[in-house]
């Protein structure tokens, strides 16, 4: 969640290579807490290119952004990038919708957007990521009736492990872990541009936050609270559609009277801007600018959603822990998400509330306190975001996911000699089988 300025957030090394030779350098994920395992590195130029090199090979996965903390996109076999594709973002002719190359980054695609006249209907803290690899790991940003960034996928283009590219519907696919093929394009639902105000609202204590939760995360379109959990007090970020309304009021805390970070103390050159100034969506929903980037890894990110029920047992069992976290933490973020139907995605079937804590790049700290907040969310039903780091076992991770025993069958359909599965995948099927 720190920033620094401008930089690339992609995977880091001396460069992949065309014709699959090895990096020179380690590849590593954005953060550097994954270094890949790849036996080489492609960058196909062309989706023949993409689809000779997927049917001979045999252990096959794509890498996109580089964002997630988790090994979901690891692999000992042949790793793909796709940003070497052909850059698309087509909107259909009546509007609705857009299709997007797979390695298209949410920055990318938004001004094209909001240029037409059209908005996608909630965007990450983050605007860097890629469109294929968010949906793919279930990402979401806030808003009691935001549902998660895959809910917008209409349809998905995807390489099989025949070579061949098909497209699907189906509610199970958009969740993949890249376990199901190499996805080229997504078409996502869009909706008419609108503007945003975004206010912070601080000196929050948590008993009052408790006290007056879901007035809290109604009172914008998009609503998170930051939080260190140790000092007992937080600050509410509240993002209100630019309709005339007054600002609302958050009780307990004061309005802002002067530019926020998420992290304490840190600049906010690389924040949204705040104040209510109105602005684009796209320019507003994030908490971080697209002109900078995130830190270049100095942090270590974990996340849990929770059915939305369970969110006052949640703050309760973290104000405990507070005194063990925060000495742990940059920052905890708390947000609301919309149920969606999509099979492994974080909040399929319910109404959410998700947990996301920030930590400092110090392993040894990180390991007990993250080990205290599983104990006390993943009773309470906490599932755990694919693409952050868990130390939960794979079992106990995929138990909270109630259609892995389907997604699972379907991936045995899809990709029967496990073309696209690696460690990750094959831990979650193991504990399902």
């Amino acid at each position: 969640m720190t920033t620094t300025g401008s930089s690339d957030t992609g995977p880091r090394s001396a460069g992949p290579l065309p014709d699959g030779t090895p990096p020179a350098d380690p590849l590593t994920n954005w953060a550097g807490n994954l270094t890949f395992g790849a036996r080489a590195v492609h960058r196909p130029r062309d989706l023949d290119e993409l689809r000779e090199l997927v049917r001979r090979g045999d252990r096959v996965r794509a890498l996109g952004s580089g964002h997630s903390f988790s090994p979901v996109a690891d692999t000992e076999g042949d790793l793909v990038r796709l940003d070497g594709l052909p850059t698309r973002i087509e909107i259909a002719p009546d509007r609705r919708s857009v299709t997007v190359s797979a390695a298209t980054r949410y920055a990318e695609l938004a001004p094209v957007l909001h240029a037409a006249g059209l908005a996608l209907e909630n965007l990450a803290s983050l605007p860097h990521i890629s469109v294929a690899g968010a949906t793919a790991t279930g990402t979401h940003g806030s808003g009691d009736t935001r549902r998660s960034l895959a809910a917008a996928v209409r349809s998905l283009e995807v390489v099989g492990a025949d070579g061949e590219l098909r497209t699907t519907t189906h509610p199970g696919a958009v969740v993949h872990l890249g376990a199901l093929g190499i996805v080229t394009a997504l078409t996502l639902d869009t909706v008419p541009a609108f503007d945003v105000r975004q206010y912070v609202h601080t000196g929050l204590a948590l008993a009052d936050y408790t006290a007056h939760l879901d007035e809290i995360h109604a009172a914008g379109y998009s609503v998170s609270l930051f939080t260190d959990w140790g000092s007992d007090t937080g600050r509410v970020w509240v993002k209100q559609l630019d309709d005339g309304a007054p600002p609302t009021a958050v009780p307990g805390a004061r309005p802002a009277d002067r530019p926020e970070h998420p992290v304490p103390g840190l600049p906010t050159d690389a924040c949204t801007p705040q104040l209510g100034v109105p602005g684009p969506w796209h320019r507003r929903l994030p908490h971080f600018r697209p002109e900078f980037t995130p830190s270049s890894g100095a942090e270590l990110q974990s996340e849990y959603l929770l059915p939305r029920a369970a969110a006052r047992a949640a703050v309760a069992e973290l104000r405990t822990l507070g005194p063990h976290l925060a000495p742990a933490l940059h920052i905890s973020e708390v947000r609301t998400v919309a149920a969606d139907e999509l099979w492994l995605s974080p909040s399929h079937g319910r109404d959410s509330v998700a947990f996301h804590f920030t930590w400092k790049p110090d392993p040894a700290a990180v390991a007990p306190a993250l080990a205290a907040v599983e104990r006390a969310l993943l009773p309470l039903g906490g599932r755990p975001h694919w693409g952050k780091i868990t130390h939960a076992p794979r079992a106990t991770a995929g138990a909270a996911y109630e259609r892995l025993g389907d997604f699972l069958a379907l991936r045995r359909e899809l990709d029967p000699d496990g073309k696209f599965a690696n460690r990750f995948t094959e831990q979650l099927a193991g504990t399902a089988d």
